[in-house]
């Protein structure tokens, strides 16, 4: 009996491919397939935690940033005076990187991930934070996870180290959240679940025939791949309870795009309105933003120049000002979010200490593309904050640590993400 055969052909159909993973008995190399990732169970307390995590990707100016001391009663910099109100649920850290993620700009691919030398032409990303934490908890909402950016690309990578496309439009976003699809576009819905779900029972069908061609340690293998499926089969359903019930109402009409990229505040705004609705309502507890930041010269007083072109100042007091002025409102914009999220209560705690957010970026000085001593905020998640956190330059810990501790107020059961080994010493 001939035992070489296309991974790939367990199923073609419905414009759906699934592959087997690659089987000792199949295949010279060997290669093992990933745990499979169990479900964790909601907290019978009514404690729902979340996670937002936002990427400025032309970099923050960090000497407006960072404290020049460390710990409690750290000077307040430019950067921070909009942050006063939240100051004790905001932590800044400094001196964080991600060891071996290299290549400027390229590092934004690495962001969430931690996958080294990002700017190579053989770099095979990695699973992004917020899709490993939607592995394990995006069944409990309607949306597993949302993938939002101002006017750019997306931080969120599947398993596979797949790029999933972000959202842009926060009217194709409110539509997705809170309108309900008449009969026709439901019942497309329902039959795009049922096809997966038949999907589904296909590929056990046929993996149970290979299960007996193989041997040990590939049976193992395939009962992996077959808690996986089980897994996949589970949130089907769930998908499907989901689709019969009414989306939730929000006082507030569906917004209008903002085309001009000029509009910096305007879509920031729009978008910081969506991520608070979709909080609010519970529509997902893991989002993930890409900010603006193009070469388009925002529409601010005082700034008439590039964005991109003022972040490589190389130094000059008058390009420093003009960034100065951009990165002013963006951490005005932030505060702003961070205040709407705490004022509203969820029980005995505020929306703000249920979401453990970062604010940051791959970029530690855009102007020499580093990489490292990345500017970092760290609020809400019930940690301790209102402190300047300031690992030394020569070993920091990995940013993916600070990752880890996230994941842990997530509730996993979790010590290690991609570098990281332990949660951030410091933050609690």
């Amino acid at each position: 009996m001939n035992l070489r055969i296309d991974r790939r052909r367990i199923l073609r159909s419905t414009g759906i491919a699934m592959s087997l993973p690659l089987l000792q008995t199949f295949s010279p190399t060997t290669t093992r397939a990933a745990d499979p990732q169990q479900t964790a169970t909601d907290p019978s307390n009514g404690d729902i935690r979340r996670m937002l995590m936002i990427c400025a990707p032309l970099g923050i100016h960090t000497p407006n940033l960072f404290p020049k001391s460390a710990g409690h009663q750290y000077e307040v910099t430019p950067y921070l005076e909009p942050l006063q109100a939240v100051r004790n649920k905001v932590s800044i850290v400094s001196g964080l990187m991600h060891p071996d993620v290299d290549g400027g700009h390229a590092a934004e691919k690495s962001f969430l991930t931690g996958a080294a030398h990002p700017g190579q032409p053989s770099f095979q990303n990695t699973i992004s934070v917020d899709q490993y934490a939607a592995e394990q908890i995006g069944h409990r909402t309607r949306f597993g996870s949302l993938v939002l950016a101002a006017n750019r690309s997306s931080l969120s990578f599947t398993r596979s180290g797949v790029q999933i496309p972000a959202e842009s439009r926060p009217s194709r976003l409110f539509a997705k959240l809170f309108l309900d699809g008449n009969k026709d576009e439901k019942a497309a819905q329902m039959r795009r679940i049922e096809d997966g779900q038949s999907v589904m029972d296909l590929v056990l069908e046929q993996t149970h025939k290979v299960q007996r061609e193989v041997g040990r340690e590939d049976n193992q293998t395939l009962d992996q791949y077959f808690s996986s499926v089980r897994e996949l089969e589970v949130r089907l359903v769930q998908a499907a309870e989901w689709s019969k019930r009414p989306k939730p109402t929000v006082d507030r009409k569906p917004p209008t795009d903002i085309t001009d990229r000029a509009d910096f505040t305007g879509t920031m705004q729009l978008m910081y309105d969506m991520i608070f609705l979709a909080i609010q309502t519970d529509s997902t507890r893991l989002i993930t933003m890409l900010g603006a930041g193009g070469n388009e010269v925002v529409a601010l007083e005082g700034v008439d120049d590039g964005w991109h072109n003022l972040s490589h100042h190389g130094r000059d007091p008058n390009k420093i000002e003009m960034l100065s002025i951009i990165e002013t409102e963006e951490m005005r914009l932030f505060a702003e979010l961070l205040q709407k999220l705490d004022a509203v209560h969820e029980g005995d705690n505020t929306l703000l200490d249920q979401t453990a957010i970062l604010l940051g970026s791959n970029l530690g000085n855009a102007s020499s593309h580093s990489n490292t001593d990345l500017p970092i905020l760290a609020a809400g998640g019930h940690f301790k904050h209102g402190q300047h956190l300031a690992f030394a330059p020569g070993s920091p810990p990995p940013l993916c640590n600070l990752f880890v501790s996230y994941l842990q107020h997530l509730g996993l059961e979790t010590d290690r993400f991609s570098s990281g080994t332990s949660t951030l010493t410091g933050l609690g």
